[in-house]
């Protein structure tokens, strides 16, 4: 017992590791997507099936674009994780052809039930059958987009800061001048973070509760501006 609770205490002050994402990694992102996908929250208690955040969020960027999926490892392992896409409408194509059919194959789509009866599963699995689209107007300007999450031991210690880092950083040398993220309007933490970091918002949609933020980057290092 004392040296697990020396080793945790050590662990304060050992800086989290950031490097880019292995296939090995991949039920450490679904298991982080879950426990981060209530508005930042563990949504364990929300799902039947454990996977099904990580199906939609997580999975999909760290397989088909691993250039931009990086994770942050610490002693007790993997903990928190940055994805996304330089070319937003290119990713949403090959989702369609690459990732999507699976999906569907296997969970059943609840448009024809009342959608205020859908349980929290089944509105996932509504956006496995209907995924949405970020706003055209939103694209336009910032082509990339993200998703990063961070497990509570993470959080407060500049290892948000260093994924978002390494993120722009790979999409703005494969072209991109622009990201854009949504942010579920109660995760109030995040939203500070997004703006202390440079991220500016666009618009928020009362239908979907998110609120759009963007920034722009530029150079070679594709450095927040």
């Amino acid at each position: 017992m004392r040296i697990t609770s020396l080793n945790s205490a050590l662990g304060l002050y050992f800086m989290p590791s950031i490097r880019p994402f292995r296939t090995a990694d991949l039920d450490a992102l679904y298991d982080i997507a879950l426990r981060t996908g209530d508005s930042g929250q563990d949504a364990s208690a929300l799902h039947d099936d454990a996977k099904l955040i990580g199906h939609i969020y997580a999975a999909p960027y760290a397989l088909l674009e691993p250039a931009s999926a990086f994770v942050a490892e610490d002693e007790a392992g993997v903990a928190g994780y940055i994805v996304g896409t330089a070319d937003t409408r290119a990713f949403d194509v090959r989702l369609e052809v690459e990732w999507w059919p699976a999906l569907r194959a296997q969970y059943e789509d609840p448009a024809a039930k009342p959608p205020a009866g859908w349980s929290a599963d089944e509105r996932r699995q509504y956006v496995i059958h209907h995924p949405y689209k970020t706003p055209e107007r939103i694209v336009a300007v910032y082509p990339a987009h993200l998703h990063i999450n961070l497990l509570p031991r993470l959080q407060g210690r500049d290892v948000g800061r260093r994924l978002l880092d390494r993120f722009l950083a790979a999409v703005g040398e494969a072209g991109a001048r622009g990201v854009h993220l949504g942010c579920g309007a109660a995760n109030t933490r995040a939203l500070h973070f997004y703006a202390r970091y440079g991220f500016a918002e666009i618009e928020r949609s009362a239908r979907t509760h998110t609120v759009w933020m963007g920034i722009e980057i530029s150079g070679a290092g594709g450095r927040a501006t």
